[in-house]
């Protein structure tokens, strides 16, 4: 890819607008995880006994629960950004790239 070619794509305002949707987007869900991990920190640093209770009658304590919860929610935010990357960004890149060939 040329200097032109990279000048042309960076100035086209249908890159600027993916930029700007992708960035706001990394940012919400980089804020939903920091916000859920250090919860779950916290919880273990002010609230040990909380997390060291038994769940039911079993051995399983609300700590292991709510670890394997943070684990799921970053399975689940990985997933709405593949969802929306594959949906919104993805074709927007595509037509970029084609009207350069």
């Amino acid at each position: 890819m040329g200097d032109d070619e990279v000048r042309r794509i960076a100035e086209d305002a249908r890159y600027r607008k993916l930029l700007r949707r992708r960035g706001r987007m990394t940012v919400a869900l980089t804020a939903a995880m920091l916000v859920v991990y250090f919860g779950f920190i916290l919880l273990v640093a002010l609230r040990p006994a909380l997390l060291a209770r038994p769940v039911g009658d079993g051995v399983t304590s609300v700590g292991i629960v709510a670890g394997f919860g943070v684990i799921l929610f970053a399975i689940l935010l990985t997933g709405i950004y593949v969802r929306r990357a594959a949906r919104d960004f993805d074709p927007l890149v595509d037509a970029l790239r084609s009207e350069g060939e």
